[in-house]
């Protein structure tokens, strides 16, 4: 973006409305002096002839705005003109003036010009030197160059011909009709929006095209070096105490920090592609959790806060992932209804223990409830150590996925590593049940589930660990599953198991059980002797209901 700063001196004439016109570009933007004084106790007001009016009758101290139009006070107590990115239809006479005072008229022609449109955005670390060029007309090769700053309620000229600071230099290449502006020693303060152009001196006024560069200044307060583990969890905790309701951020090095990160909204978890994100404004904290990490997540991170438009703090952090066998990434438990069931997992020796459980969201926070037991090392070397976690008096509300991984505590950062996903079964044996069957003859077992119509029904064998699950596949219609047809009836709540020629092999311990959630299942345990006999087309029902009986 590129402003067309022109300063132009009017003499005054008792009874008369100064009149003069001025150029712009479509794109840029307008800053004009009005040369005339600003009379802070009088009304302003700003009208485009034969159309709107702007501003009216508004009384300010020192800034007035209103959309794109802005009128200001300078350092010499003259009113300014500052109108952004313009565009063909601003086009035409505009009346400003002072009630009771003055008024003027500019007449504003805006033409098209390919220079100088783009505005720059350029990032530098406290303490460090910026540097960023801005673009000129051929036209301006031997004019003098010009930086101006915006600043509160005011656009300050901060560097030029006349007005050198220690900190800040221009060189310029006129080959390239471009000049370069430095700032060394960058201080929190020097961000903002920067104004720079080429001065050209009229008759009876003077101006300057410009480009805006906004400088961001960056405190890296910290680096931090962390590892993850591939399929795995991790949460990262930023820590930002003195910025509690600040916005924050986290962004990757490798894509010039452009896509920032944040929840967009505060105190609540919200997702972000595949991390979400909490920006706890009670402790000054952003959570980030990664729900799986890959491969691709490696790299080097802001995690960030934003102190002001243009200043900002981060700490870095750099991510490495590896794909490491040693720890198991996913075991599956089972426990019974009141019962107590014990998880062990494994962890670096030098880190802090953390087991957490997924929520709905698929965060994994933190369980203080739980007893943490640690056991003995578990390498030759002792770089790794087993800890148990004990869950007594099981009941429905501990089934769920937990996870367990390592803690690392850096001064602005907390890390938890999760390694190792524990699926955590809930299972409720509602009965037994014992069953006769002669080798060769058939046999119908219906399984009553009438609380639980539509869930999805099962038959398995205790000899291998449950591990084949039969079920239709398909509900209310007979299905086959290797040597058994099942059918699943919703409207009674039953699934029908019939051994179509029963096997001594077929003898043992079942569950006919019912999925009643994710994580939790309800079963009658089937004891199924099978003997050898005559009555080999004898068809035997057995009713499963979840009382213990025999048949």
């Amino acid at each position: 973006m590129k402003i067309l700063l022109i300063f132009f001196t009017f003499y005054l004439i008792s009874g008369a409305v100064r009149c003069f016109r001025v150029t712009g570009y479509s794109g840029g933007s307008l800053l004009v002096s009005s040369w005339k004084p600003w009379h802070i106790d009088n009304a302003k007001y700003m009208q485009k002839l034969q159309s709107t009016t702007i501003i009216n009758n508004v009384k300010q101290d020192q800034w007035i705005n209103e959309g794109k139009f802005t009128l200001f006070c300078n350092d010499f107590e003259n009113l300014m003109i500052y109108i952004r990115k313009l565009i063909t239809q601003d086009a035409g006479t505009y009346r400003i003036g002072v009630h009771g005072e003055w008024s003027i008229d500019m007449t504003l022609n805006v033409k098209e010009d390919s220079c100088c449109k783009v505005s720059k955005r350029v990032m530098v670390n406290i303490g460090e030197t910026a540097t960023f060029s801005c673009e000129y007309s051929q036209n301006h090769i031997n004019d003098p160059k010009i930086i101006f700053k915006e600043v509160k309620d005011s656009i300050e000229m901060i560097y030029s011909i006349w007005n050198r600071k220690e900190r800040f230099r221009i060189s310029d290449d006129s080959h390239k009709n471009l000049f370069s502006i430095r700032i060394t020693a960058v201080r929190p303060d020097d961000g903002g929006v920067y104004l720079c152009g080429a001065w050209i001196n009229g008759h009876s006024y003077s101006y300057s095209i410009i480009n805006t560069v906004h400088l961001h200044v960056m405190a890296k307060v910290g680096v931090s070096r962390v590892s993850g583990y591939s399929g795995g969890r991790m949460m990262i905790k930023c820590e930002h105490p003195q910025y509690k309701t600040k916005t924050k951020y986290i962004c990757k090095e490798s894509d010039g920090c452009s896509e920032r990160k944040n929840p967009g909204v505060q105190d609540e978890w919200m997702e972000n592609g595949d991390v979400s994100l909490y920006d706890d404004t009670r402790a000054g904290v952003l959570m980030v959790f990664f729900r799986e990490l890959k491969a691709a997540d490696a790299g080097t991170y802001r995690c960030g806060v934003n102190v002001s438009h243009y200043t900002e703090r981060f700490t870095e952090l750099q991510l490495k992932i590896t794909d490491d066998a040693k720890y198991p990434k996913s075991v599956t438990e089972s426990a019974h209804l009141g019962e107590e069931v014990n998880i062990s997992c494994q962890i670096p020796e030098k880190h802090k223990v953390h087991f957490c459980k997924e929520d709905d969201n698929h965060i994994c926070q933190n369980i203080s409830t739980s007893t943490v037991t640690e056991m003995n090392g578990s390498s030759e070397r002792n770089e790794e150590r087993v800890f148990t976690v004990s869950i007594s008096n099981v009941s429905v509300r501990d089934a769920g996925v937990y996870w367990c991984g390592a803690e690392t505590r850096d001064t602005h950062l907390t890390f938890i590593s999760l390694t190792t996903k524990i699926q955590l079964n809930l299972i409720t044996k509602v009965g037994v049940s014992r069953v006769s069957g002669y080798s060769g003859g058939r046999m119908m077992i219906k399984c009553e589930h009438p609380q639980y119509k539509t869930k999805t029904k099962y038959i398995c064998k205790e000899s291998d660990g449950c591990s084949e699950r039969k079920n239709p596949g398909v509900q209310d219609e007979w299905m086959e599953n290797g040597d058994v047809s099942l059918y699943d009836d919703t409207r009674a709540g039953v699934l029908m198991v019939f051994f179509r020629e029963l096997k001594a092999a077929d003898a043992g311990t079942y569950r006919c059980g019912v999925n009643v959630s994710h994580y939790t299942e309800s079963f009658t345990e089937l004891q199924l002797h099978v003997t050898d006999g005559e009555e080999h087309e004898i068809l035997y029902l057995s009713y499963l209901n979840g009382s213990s009986s025999e048949t």
